[in-house]
């Protein structure tokens, strides 16, 4: 980092403090190598890139590249683009008076040398700090060339009695008031062919043209672009001599694993301190939980190209506790475990984050929600409890046959805002289903049983062994003739 102290106030003080101006590649590359040999902790908050994005970026900055972020919504490509500033001079001197944010040694518009001309040693410093340094815009059909570059000022020309030719008639857009700051553009894809043309010669030249005026400016800009796929919409598409000018583009993924996903989704979710005092959230439901973002990106009913972001997964656990909390409110009391089917609360959050196909249309929204549900506990129920599958192919022998009879039977019912009591006597009161958790779920916490139990039976009906439907908020299971609740293809 800088060692310039941000009390200098003045060009000659600036000049006697070794002061040596460097670009911003310049200063974003030898923080980064500072950075890795001190052996920091780089773009904290960012997970599950550690082996494939990260470094790609930093072989960027180390490059001293134009970057653009290709990938599906919800991929952390903003987060990215915002966590480069920790690889600024925390402070840079700023030549005060100035219409760009310009160094005090090596001014860029003509107002700014002529200031240092007239006021030399004694020209006034300022101090821009990092967090200042970063500006963003998103892509919209209605950008315009004065908003990223600029326009002729006729109010100013007036007032000042200028020519509109006249540098001091121009007024900067955004681009060039970015200068020696990172400048990112989102959703680049959405910014109109016309307008990518005026991005050729300040990625390439650093020149401006305003009006038919050409302006020369060394402008120093870190530029950083996100964008879609250019097949996720007919929006638009990327022209072919932009990406050929942007000099490097890193493809961000969806997490791989499913402890990623639920690392990224603990850190973003966010609620009330009262809530996770009120609401336990049993690692079954939150493992469940967590694949249904899994389960919907393999989905025939959702349009792969749209992706499913992280942002469901967030809103989805956000909306599990507020249930849980809510039966606690309604209940009286202080405390309550996440069940299997408070899943059903978080079908407001898978319909507002993903996109359907026909398909998916012509089963509507609540009954693809319902769908990804059943195949998430289907596809965690063997991580936890025998196969099934493989129970019947005589691998394995089989320990809910108790249950399964049990069911023959009775029916059992459980309500979202039953009570804690009555929803662990109903569970208690299955033949069978208390010793299977005990077999395979030794370690479980105490107040995770239950849960586990109901996971159990959701297992077993997402298998057909025992029937299920869904009424409501209410959740019965009985014999398999009495399932209501539509099986997936596999099934």
């Amino acid at each position: 980092m800088s060692n310039t102290s941000p009390d200098i106030h003045t060009l000659g003080a600036l000049r006697a403090s070794g002061y040596v101006p460097r670009s911003i590649a310049e200063e974003l590359r030898a923080n980064l190598i500072a950075a890795l040999a001190q052996g920091r902790p780089l773009f904290e908050g960012i997970i599950g890139y550690d082996e494939t994005v990260i470094p790609e970026v930093q072989r960027a900055i180390l490059a001293g590249h134009s970057m653009n972020l290709l990938g599906l919504r919800g991929q952390a490509k903003t987060r990215i683009a915002r966590g480069l500033t920790e690889f600024l001079d925390e402070w840079v001197p700023v030549l005060g008076g100035a219409p760009l944010p310009e160094d005090p040694m090596e001014p860029i518009t003509p107002q700014g040398r002529a200031m240092v001309q007239e006021e030399g040693d004694n020209a006034k410093v300022t101090w821009l700090h990092r967090s200042d340094r970063y500006v963003e815009k998103l892509a919209t059909p209605d950008v315009s060339v004065a908003d990223l570059i600029g326009d002729i000022d006729p109010i100013k020309a007036a007032n000042e009695g200028l020519d509109y030719s006249d540098p001091r008639a121009l007024h900067f857009g955004l681009i060039p008031r970015s200068h020696r700051c990172i400048f990112a553009i989102n959703e680049l894809p959405d910014l109109q062919p016309r307008i990518q043309v005026a991005l050729f010669n300040i990625l390439q030249e650093g020149d401006i043209q305003i009006r038919g005026f050409q302006m020369r400016l060394a402008l120093d800009i870190q530029f950083v672009f996100t964008a879609n796929p250019e097949d996720y919409t007919n929006r638009g598409a990327i022209i072919t001599p932009l990406k050929d000018r942007i000099q490097s583009q890193i493809l961000t993924h969806y997490p791989d694993s499913l402890e990623d996903s639920m690392a990224i989704t603990d850190q973003e979710a966010q609620w009330a301190p009262s809530a996770r005092e009120r609401v336990a959230v049993p690692v079954t439901v939150r493992r469940v939980l967590e694949r249904i973002a899994f389960e919907a990106r393999e989905s025939e009913h959702i349009d792969e190209r749209s992706g499913v972001s992280a942002r469901l997964t967030i809103s989805a656990l956000e909306h599990l506790v507020a249930a849980g909390e809510l039966r606690t409110l309604r209940n009286g009391t202080d405390r309550t475990s996440s069940r299997l089917t408070d899943l059903l609360a978080v079908i407001p959050a898978v319909n507002g984050k993903v996109e359907l196909v026909y398909e998916g249309e012509q089963e509507g929204p609540a009954g693809v929600a319902l769908s990804l549900i059943r195949r998430a506990i289907r596809r965690e129920f063997p991580m936890v409890f025998p196969d099934p599958e493989s129970i019947k192919k005589g691998k394995v022998e089989d320990p809910y046959q108790p249950i399964v009879a049990w069911f023959n039977k009775h029916e059992l019912s459980i309500l979202k805002d039953q009570s804690d009591q009555e929803y662990v006597a109903a569970l208690h009161g299955v033949t069978g289903l208390a010793e299977v958790v005990d077999k395979y779920c030794p370690g479980v916490p105490v107040e995770d049983h239950p849960a586990a139990m109901e996971f159990v039976l959701h297992g077993l009906a997402a298998f057909n062994e025992i029937g299920q439907s869904i009424v409501g908020s209410e959740v019965s299971f009985g014999d398999l003739i009495g399932n209501l609740f539509d099986p997936t293809e596999e099934d």
